[in-house]
């Protein structure tokens, strides 16, 4: 006796199949960049991205930067193009001549350096690089604030004050407790008298 498969369970199979053999020849890329960014207004930002690939970095190699301005919607636009070690500007002309190669490929470091950071600069900054066969699977996005020099988080004297007396008082405290439980533990010496 011979068993038929439905024709609609072959072509599935051969589908599955296919499909095994499509997704084996390309894998991803993961991208990680800080999900927030401070910067002081007209100091030079480094905007951090690195990568895992599982492939040997090509020449075909690529990274692309875009930006969208806080509260817009839409697309990003490319502000940066890195590929075969040459660097290209992109079209948007806030970051005309501001906008320079940071990264290290072969060490999976794609990160750019932007020059005199302005206002106009917040938003939304995406990184995403492409290692053929490897691709990304997902960009990653760091969201940038220019700030005043006085609105950047900065460590208060007295935070610093209280940590060291925090700090003294602690060490004086385990010595005292240490001194006790030594004492404690010395043997008693009964004293008898000659009455």
């Amino acid at each position: 006796m011979e068993i038929r498969l439905p024709i609609f369970t072959h072509n599935y199979v051969l589908l599955c199949v296919s499909a095994v053999f499509v997704y084996a020849g390309v894998s991803a890329i993961d991208v990680y960049t800080p999900a927030e960014l401070f910067a002081e207004n007209g100091t030079t930002a480094t905007l951090s991205c690195s990568f895992k690939s599982r492939e040997v970095i090509s020449s075909l190699a690529s990274v692309v930067w875009s930006f969208l301005p806080e509260g817009e919607t839409g697309a990003f636009t490319s502000i940066f193009y890195y590929s075969g070690g040459k660097q290209f500007p992109g079209s948007v002309p806030q970051f005309k001549s501001r906008v320079e190669w940071a990264g290290d490929m072969n060490k999976k470091d794609v990160s750019i350096r932007v020059l005199q950071m302005q206002f106009k600069d917040n938003g939304t900054f995406s990184c995403d690089v492409k290692n053929p066969p490897d691709i990304s699977r997902q960009m990653s996005f760091t969201k940038v604030r220019v700030v005043m020099k006085e609105a950047l988080p900065q460590t208060s004297a007295a935070v610093i004050v209280c940590g060291v007396i925090g700090a003294v008082i602690g060490i004086i405290i385990i010595a005292v407790v240490t001194y006790l439980i030594i004492r404690r533990q010395e043997p008693s010496h009964d004293y008898r008298g000659g009455r």
